[in-house]
């Protein structure tokens, strides 16, 4: 209750440093929404402290880049509150733009956070041995063998790359999975494994668009690959196991992928292929498990040093939007002025029962630039 015995809000009682910090004990951020439905002061509390900010940022450090952006009208940009009213609307927005992406990341974990293969180092084989063959799960589709290979090469210290695009521009990746592959096709039935495993995370060069020949070109080369993109995540080194099997390689924590492009480096070589003395690389299978946010939220990338806009398109149910918003996002923001709890049970419900709507309304966005 809000109430205590002699009549007092506990808030009021506690104060406002300990009482930020109870709230920030709180670890769903449906919690968070439900804290700000009790009272107009709680609602005001937690906006004006910016708790649903905080919470996302404690979840996701990385996150911190955008900690700095308010909102102006339609556009969260970094300048100067002109007035008292400006700064509400402001706290306002980012609190259930906050909200929504904290609660967004906190998603359940996918096994298929692969949207398509873009490009390796080498080919030995194109098409037939191509990197596409990785997306498919096993080492066989119908009675063909299906899986990449690299070109062969005297000195088995050179490494490989495989780069990948996910199906979002913004996702947590918490581990990597990679296969072998184990040619049961040779004598021997020899596993084409690295040595080692190294990932990194980040966003093309901009311009965004890469030719598609450049994309396809199966002598990229590792040094084109490198060369194409910016990495703003690079994991530690971990051993591959010389066996046919799908290895798990678990990042030390979730890591923060803005920009939706992973490399796989594949460090060292350990197989000699019989018929020609040169060593390769093969796999067949690769796997990302992670968080991606809903269509709700998209990153453009502005420049090449990385600026970044995070995009929040609102997106309601249609008996919502009939219900309790029928003239768009414009009614939504009056409701929010003339009554403070409307917004909020808004929130609240999209975030225990929706799944957003797969249309979508361009005009209706803020915009996160990062610092």
């Amino acid at each position: 209750m809000p109430v205590m015995g002699d009549g007092n809000d506990f808030m009021d009682w506690l104060g406002p440093d300990m009482s930020i910090k109870v709230l920030m004990c709180l670890e769903d951020p449906s919690d968070l929404v439900r804290v700000s439905t009790v009272s107009k002061s709680w609602r005001q509390f937690v906006i004006e402290n910016g708790l649903s900010k905080q919470l996302c940022l404690r979840m996701f450090p990385e996150m911190s880049s955008f900690a700095g952006a308010i909102a102006i009208s339609n556009m969260i940009e970094i300048e100067e509150v002109q007035s008292n009213g400006m700064e509400k609307e402001i706290l306002e927005k980012n609190h259930g733009v906050f909200t929504c992406l904290a609660k967004g990341l906190s998603s359940s974990l996918r096994p298929d956070c692969i949207a398509q293969a873009i490009s390796a180092s080498s080919t030995d084989n194109y098409p037939e041995e191509a990197i596409e063959n990785t997306l498919s799960p096993g080492d066989r589709i119908l009675q063909s063998a299906s899986y990449w290979s690299s070109g062969g090469e005297i000195d088995p210290s050179i490494p490989e790359s495989l780069v990948y695009k996910l199906i979002s521009n913004f996702s947590v990746v918490t581990e990597i999975h990679v296969q072998p592959f184990q040619a049961y096709f040779q004598y021997g039935h020899p596993i084409y494994s690295s040595k080692a495993v190294r990932f990194r995370m980040g966003h093309q060069w901009f311009p965004m668009e890469r030719s598609s020949d450049a994309t396809n070109d199966p002598a990229a080369g590792f040094n084109a690959l490198e060369d194409g993109y910016v990495w703003t995540y690079t994991s530690p080194v971990f051993p591959m196991a010389q066996e046919n099997s799908l290895q798990k390689f678990i990042l030390p924590e979730p890591a923060f992928c803005i920009g939706g492009i992973l490399l796989i480096e594949l460090l060292g070589r350990v197989q000699r292929q019989m018929m020609d003395g040169l060593y390769y690389i093969c796999v067949s299978h690769v796997q990302v498990v992670g968080r991606s946010l809903s269509e709700a939220f998209d990153i453009e990338i502005h420049d090449p040093s990385g600026k970044c806009t995070l995009k929040y398109l609102l997106r309601a149910h249609e008996e919502c939007q009939s219900a309790i918003a029928p003239g768009g996002f414009d009614t939504v923001l009056s409701l929010m002025q003339s009554d403070g709890r409307s917004i909020e049970l808004m929130i609240l419900e999209r975030l225990l029962d929706a799944e957003g709507d797969d249309g979508s309304n361009d005009s209706d966005e803020y915009y996160l630039p990062a610092l």
